[in-house]
């Protein structure tokens, strides 16, 4: 699962609409010294008047896409005539450019550039960066007591290169009125439709001592294709994706992975470096700093730091690019842009943040554009009451529940920037969208794929849930066909209250099964029984089948995709368990549960139940009454969020767990004594340049002498999809164990070890 389910689910429900419609033009071509004719390596090519382009990598060579029939090409380079040319990318025509050394003089020496030796030794600009990186702490806001700043956030995703030849398709030819929602983008000049708008009204806290980072949100609101998805879940799933950046930091985050930082302790080692011209920033003369990872397939950027020409090393402005041949899955193309000021006493303030993405999950279409504005505005010092009443609140984001009902009034005023009226008309677009049957059923239909559920007796704020539809109709060797129907309630029936059940019937065993659960929350839900931060008493009953060595993470054993399996699955017998459960989790990452359990394992036909005895005396039944203790930690986790089940978004947080299972026989009914301990670790480790490793440790042991059912049965997948912890290649049973330890690591390289190439730049096809 991981986020590789979040980006396809994410995916999904944006780009439905954006199939390969149109395909954009290539430039693609290779720049070379007139004279020697030998690749002149990063230089800087662009269409005029755009922000289309890059920089040649190594060889030279350099490819961008655009959909301008015709644009002209500016092509410069440090001790080169800058060269223009007319041309039209339509034709797709590979350039051969030659540029021709300029000759300058310094102090009446003569200096014509040869092919670029680049050395760390004695350069001036790695000297520049090392003092760079050795005072990027001064006047840093982290070094100060206390800071809060007020933040305004725009995220949009939009269909990129909506144009009027798209626009005629099929797939938008019946919705005409989608022109009139038709903007264009301030970074890449396309015509974009806007169809998910995210914006964020909000106050920053920070602390060092005790050290604690808070935010209080004033206002929220979102509209647009995702609103089916879980809210909380996606504002998770884009904290992670597209989050706040720290230049200055040596590893930067973005789209669950780090790379390395232009000013990384690290940089001198991973990044060529270039001083470039003098110019002016706002009002102040800086140098330009560019920068280029040594590997342009690396985890890095190229780009430029325009740093203050004083002892200070400002950092005025930073722009940056992924590399041309970075592997990221569906980012096709990246950019981020960051704007400095200084406080009064010289403190580094960030005054806004701008990130550019362009997703794709088919080569040939156009995908989808996001882009993410931050604006930074009264950054303040000394801390306010409304600082230190937000300290005291042990969540980190303290959102009051008027905060999505805001005014259009109130956002007019609050807001740091001026917006157009097609940025915040996203919802207009949707109502009218739902007035076309076409849509309106094609949107239920993927909600139901997504969610898994039917909202009931309405579309928003419903009562309750009908489903798990997944698991409406699904198969085994023992109930043959299996039918079932169910449902829970939401916090718009009850805030406090939740009720959850199903019934299931199986037409070769004839047998009813069922759950029935009532949970009551000690805090006050906003929709779902399960969101963070549960702390909630909870009685179940369940009667149904156990299939044995098959109980999944993040799925239930009666979903219809695992009844496909690759061998006949006779392990399976019946199940009935009786349970109180007290669960509190807290904002730390720290949670307890309590449980105490009647269980009961019956016998099948496929799996009977039989006494070490001569006789072998079959047995029906299996009884034991159960107290179990389960201690969790796991700092900082992000998960994505939906109505039964949590996903986790990044493994970086630590997850630390401890659980312990005692029965005791002739207690309430038991027929055993019965002791289970079990621990495990797991978390992504990062290690800059070199990649990242996942580990997940586990162990447990059973303390006294059971039958089968008792025992620890590794899970094994049976079916052809993917499930997290579960063994493909084992049979279910196969191994029954009283104490077991198993690891898993799995390392991915990246930059200094193994670098991906495709099956084309390796072999040379005849």
């Amino acid at each position: 699962m991981r986020f590789t389910f979040l980006r396809i689910l994410l995916f999904i429900s944006l780009c439905w609409m954006s199939f390969p419609l149109q395909a954009q033009y290539v430039v693609q071509g290779v720049v070379t010294d007139s004279l020697t004719r030998e690749p002149l390596p990063y230089t800087s090519v662009y269409l005029k008047g755009t922000t289309e382009g890059g920089m040649t990598d190594d060889k030279g060579q350099f490819s961008f896409k655009t959909y301008r029939p015709q644009a002209v090409l500016v092509i410069s380079a440090i001790g080169y005539n800058e060269y223009t040319r007319l041309i039209h990318p339509a034709q797709g025509i590979r350039l051969t450019i030659a540029l021709s050394p300029a000759t300058y003089a310094l102090n009446e020496v003569v200096v014509k550039p040869k092919r670029e030796r680049y050395k760390k030794k004695d350069n001036p600009a790695v000297e520049f960066v090392r003092q760079m990186i050795e005072h990027r702490d001064d006047y840093s806001p982290k070094e100060l007591d206390f800071w809060q700043r007020d933040r305004y956030e725009k995220m949009t995703f939009a269909i990129n290169n909506f144009d009027s030849v798209k626009q005629q398709k099929w797939l938008y030819r019946k919705f005409k009125f989608l022109t009139d929602y038709v903007d264009t983008s301030a970074v890449t000049g396309k015509p974009v439709l806007a169809v998910s708008n995210r914006e964020l009204l909000a106050t920053d806290y920070y602390r060092k001592s005790p050290k604690s980072q808070k935010q209080r949100v004033h206002a929220r609101r979102q509209a647009g294709v995702d609103e089916m998805l879980s809210q909380q879940g996606m504002e998770q799933a884009i904290s992670v994706t597209m989050t706040d950046v720290d230049i200055y930091e040596n590893n930067i985050t973005l789209f669950t992975n780090k790379f390395v930082s232009p000013l990384s302790s690290l940089g001198p080692s991973f990044y060529k470096y270039y001083l470039m011209d003098t110019l002016t920033i706002a009002g102040q003369p800086c140098v330009d700093l560019t920068f280029v990872p040594f590997n342009s397939e690396s985890f890095g950027f190229t780009g430029h730091l325009y740093v203050t020409l004083d002892s200070t090393y400002f950092v005025r402005r930073a722009t940056m690019n992924f590399p041309q041949k970075i592997n990221l899955n569906f980012v096709d193309y990246m950019s981020l842009e960051q704007n400095f000021t200084r406080g009064a006493d010289g403190t580094r303030q960030l005054a806004d943040e701008h990130i550019t993405t362009e997703f794709k999950l088919v080569d040939n279409s156009d995908g989808i554009y996001a882009k993410r504005d931050v604006y930074y505005r009264n950054y303040v010092y000394e801390p306010s009451a409304d600082a230190l009443s937000a300290f005291k609140k042990p969540e980190k984001v303290i959102e009051p529940a008027e905060a999505t009902h805001r005014t259009e009034a109130y956002w007019d005023d609050n807001r740091q920037v001026e917006v157009s009226k097609k940025e915040t008309s996203v919802d207009k677009m949707m109502a009218q969208l739902r007035t076309y049957p076409v849509y309106y059923w094609t949107e239920k239909t993927l909600k139901v794929l997504f969610t898994g559920y039917i909202p009931a007796p309405k579309e928003k704020e419903p009562l309750f849930y009908i489903g798990m539809m997944n698991t409406t109709i699904s198969g085994n060797t023992l109930e043959g066909v299996r039918l079932r129907a169910g449902g829970m309630t939401t916090a718009w029936l009850n805030p406090h209250l939740f009720y959850k059940g199903y019934m299931a019937y199986g037409f070769k065993d004839h047998r009813m099964k069922g759950m029935a659960e009532v949970e009551y929350s000690f805090h006050k839900k906003k929709e779902y029984a399960n969101e963070f931060p549960i702390h909630s008493l909870k009685a179940r009953y369940t009667s149904d089948v156990n299939q044995y060595g098959q109980h999944y993470l993040y799925t239930s054993q009666d979903n219809v995709f695992l009844s496909l399996k690759r061998q006949k699955d006779d392990r399976i017998g019946y199940q009935r368990k009786a349970e109180l459960t007290y669960t509190n989790e807290f904002h730390s990452g720290f949670s307890f549960q309590l449980t105490s359990r009647f269980r009961q394992d019956e016998s099948s036909y496929l799996i009977p139940f039989l006494k070490q005895d001569e006789m072998a005396t079959p047995v029906k039944k299996i009884s034991n009454t159960e107290f179990e203790v389960k201690l969790r930690y796991a700092p900082n986790e992000k998960f994505f969020q939906t109505q039964w089940n949590r996903f986790p978004v990044s493994l970086d947080a630590p997850v630390f767990s401890l659980s312990h299972t005692m029965a005791a026989k002739g207690v309430l009914g038991g027929d055993y004594t019965y002791q289970y301990t079990e621990a495990g670790f797991q978390k992504r480790f990062w290690f800059s340049a070199f990649g990242y490793t996942d580990v997940i440790l586990k162990a447990g042991k059973v303390w006294n002498k059971v039958p089968f059912p008792l025992l620890i049965i590794p899970n094994a997948n049976l079916s052809y999809t993917i499930q997290p912890e579960s063994y493909s290649l084992m049979n279910a049973m196969e191994f029954m164990n009283d104490e077991y330890a198993s690891w898993d690591v799995t390392y991915y390289l990246k930059w200094l070890f193994v670098q991906p190439r495709t099956f084309a730049e390796k072999v040379e096809m005849a």
